[in-house]
This record gives C-alpha cells, structure tokens and sequence, in this order.
C-alpha cells in the first residue's frame, strides 16, 4: 500500500492573528514544544506505514528557513519532502488539484490532506484503518471532534449516520455538512485533517470545470463594461469545505472518523500556549526523553517542561508546568517561567518572572521584570478548546485580556510590569505597560 500526505502550509496573506510572531517568521515554522508546527504533522504521518512522500502545497516563496526545515526532516523522518509552490492563494482544494500529477505520481492508495493550522494528537493509522473499512466508492474521511454548541458555528459542523449495528458500513457516514453555519446544526465539527481516495479528483474536475465555465461567463460580461482584469479571482480556486464536501454530503461518498484525542486549532498567540501545553503533555507518552528532569545542578521543574540542550538555565531557575525554552536562551538567577514559551536566544535576567507569555527571539528581559498574560481558557484539561476563546482581540478591534507576546530583539528594562500587551519587533521599552499594542 502507498500512502501520501499533503500539508496545505498557506502563505504570507494570512497568520494576521498570529503577529507579532509572524513578522519573523511563517506560521507553520513557529516552534511549538520546542518543534514547528508542521513538524509534528509531518512526524505523525511518518508512523503511518506505507507512507512515502510529504508534499507542502502553499504560496510561501521558498526561503533559507523552509528549505533547511525540509532538509532536516527528510533525514529525521527518512521520507521524502518536497514544497510545490503555488501562483496564488487557490484555496484548501485548488492547489490539490493543480499539483495533481506530482500527488498521484506513483499511483498512491490513499493520501491524507492536513491543514498546517491545526495541531493534535493525529489519529492517522486510526483513520486509515476506518477510511479502509468503508465501501470501495468512498472519497474522503474526515477527522471530527466534539464542540459545544456555540463553538460549533466557527467550524464546519457534520451531521453523521448514527447506524445500528445492522448496518455498521453507514456508521460514520455524513449525512449533512455546513461550513460556519449561522444556526446550530450539530457538535461534530471538522478538524481539518482528510484522508482521501484518489477518486476524489472526480468532483475536483467537476468543480475546477465550473469554474471555469462561470469565469468565461463573466469575462464575456466584463468585456462589454471594461473590468478590471487585475482583481478577478483566480479560476483554479477551489474549496474543499464548501466546494466539495456539501454536495458529496448524503451521497454515500463522505465519512467522518471521531476522535476524543487533543486537537485544535492556532489561529492566534494565546492558541500556540495552548498547543503548547498539550504536546509537551503527549511527550510523557510518545517522547519522554524530550521533557526536563529534577537533578543536582539543575533548575527546579514543575510537571511538563522543555529545555533544548544548548540552552543556559541557571540551577536556581524554577520552570513550569507546560515552559518550552528554546536554543541558545540564557537564564538567570531565580528565573520564574510558567506556560510561557521563550523563543531562540532570549535572555532571562535575574529574578525576572514570565506567565502566560511568548518571549520573542533575541529578546532580553531586565531583573526583577515581570511579564504576565490573563488566558482565557475556562477548562484547560479539556482535549478540545476554541481557540478563538484565547484570541490577541475582541471582533471590534480592541485588545483582549490575553496573553502577552514580545516581538523579537525587544528590550524590556529592569523591575518594570507588562501586563497583556502585545510588542512589536526592534522595540525598547521604558516602563511599565497594560493592555496596550506597543508598536
């Protein structure tokens, strides 16, 4: 059996929310428990056995970053990697059927289909197994999870086949699919994560067609009123959510796999706290060795903490629970960090205290300075929390008590307070600050 994955990076248009963080560097390379986002994509599809090739498919111009990220991954995972970069942004399906030569070169089985947006304990061998168990004519299964009513209607919500065990083959089967609906539909909602046929290009085709067909119509209008060519939007955009899966809902074709693992999305600052403290907890099983341990001439560790090796960490330093420090950090005399994470060659000064808080790259935090963030985060031991609950601002603009992000290279002076702010790159603060966009 061959098998795929496909891990639909985005570009450099979206990750608004995400900023300050990526001013520096793209989304799905942001290092979380240590590790970029897509780095744990990639390794939870290189457990699958079959699995071949990982293809990037975004509109990122290639740079040293990803290039070295591929290079280093395709040694770890032994599997190669490659990045097909797209002309534009051709939405969560187009650029799966543009590139659809490279994807069905060598005739795949099957092949998975991740947004780099989300993170989780990805149950993929788990889907396979169930996608397999499901008549041959099956396009797609979807990995699905329990929300809450209201949280619901930020996601694609799935109305399933309850079946019996007369009939255990319609078991999952998807009955119903509405993206972001404006009323209550169901709890099920859409994780992101796909594990396809190679028969689902059939409606990809169709879909690509019709596009086409309602374009040229529009061109013969627009010639005969003098549009604007320049702001016509790409023909070989495609939708998965609401392209694909409404109409191929209640064909018999679509299936959804539950799962109760964590998972959620990273839309924002306060989602990647989040993630964080849920895969340095999934290290206790699947990575132990990367998590930190008491011991003479260490710093004192509270419940799950990474350290990369090349960090400086002074012995009277106290660390978390859920602190991931990067490379290169140096930290002080009586440091107190907890469900932070301190990104690539942040200095700590002495007796400086972090919460709730991103510390950027090449930042220094002075003595006795106190950095905290209010998250909003109602059940933390819940395997599935909206991520927009934890979002940098409300939908009117204004700041949310959140956590606090420092930009990179920012120089925060001694014994002063930030309290929920958000600080953009190359600044240098001179006192204290509250709710406030330092830009």
């Amino acid at each position: 059996m061959l098998l795929k994955t496909i891990i639909l990076i985005g570009g450099p248009m979206k990750g608004t929310r995400f900023r300050p963080l990526s001013l520096e560097t793209p989304k799905p390379l942001f290092p979380v428990a240590g590790f970029p986002i897509i780095h744990h994509h990639i390794e939870a599809a290189a457990k699958v056995e079959g699995n071949k090739e990982v293809i990037l498919i975004g509109f990122f111009q290639p740079n040293e970053a990803l290039n070295k990220f591929i290079n280093q991954a395709q040694l770890q995972f032994k599997v190669q990697i490659r990045y097909l970069q797209e002309y534009t942004a051709l939405g969560t399906a187009g650029g799966i059927y543009h590139f659809r030569d490279q994807i069905l070169a060598g005739k795949p089985d099957y092949f998975f289909v991740m947004n780099a947006d989300v993170c989780g304990d990805f149950p993929l061998q788990e889907m396979l197994d169930f996608h397999r168990s499901k008549p041959s004519g099956t396009f797609c299964t979807i990995l699905g999870t329990e929300a809450t009513r209201q949280q619901s209607l930020t996601y694609g919500c799935i109305v399933e086949n309850k079946a019996t065990h007369e009939s255990k083959s319609l078991a999952g089967q998807i009955m119903h699919y509405v993206e972001k609906p404006e009323t209550f539909i169901s709890t099920t909602i859409n994780c992101g994560i796909y594990l396809c046929s190679p028969a689902i290009f059939s409606p990809l085709e169709i879909e690509f067609k019709k596009n086409l067909e309602q374009n040229y119509n529009c061109d013969q209008d627009h010639q005969r009123v003098g549009y604007d060519y320049t702001t016509a939007p790409a023909k070989e955009v495609i939708r998965m959510e609401q392209d694909i899966f409404v109409p191929l809902a209640s064909s018999g074709k679509l299936y959804v796999y539950q799962t109760e693992r964590f998972w959620s999305q990273i839309k924002s600052a306060g989602a990647a706290i989040y993630a964080n403290r849920h895969y340095l907890k999934l290290y206790r099983k699947t990575h132990p060795e990367r998590l930190a341990k008491n011991g003479a001439g260490k710093p004192q560790i509270i419940g799950d903490v990474f350290i990369h090796p090349s960090a400086q960490v002074n012995e009277t330093a106290v660390l978390g629970p859920n602190v991931t420090i990067g490379k290169n950090c140096m930290l002080g005399d009586g440091v107190r960090v907890r469900d932070s994470v301190v990104l690539d060659g942040a200095v700590l000064q002495d007796h400086c205290c972090i919460l709730d808080s991103i510390i950027g790259w090449n930042s220094t935090i002075g003595d006795w300075t106190r950095i905290e963030g209010t998250p909003n985060d109602p059940n933390p031991n819940k395997p599935f929390a909206k991520m927009e609950a934890i979002s940098t601002f409300t939908f009117d603009g204004k700041l949310n008590p959140s956590i606090t992000v420092i930009g990179s290279d920012v120089q925060v002076p001694s014994e002063v307070i930030i309290l929920n702010s958000i600080v953009l790159p190359n600044k240098e603060l001179s006192g204290c600050y509250k709710n406030q966009i330092i830009l």
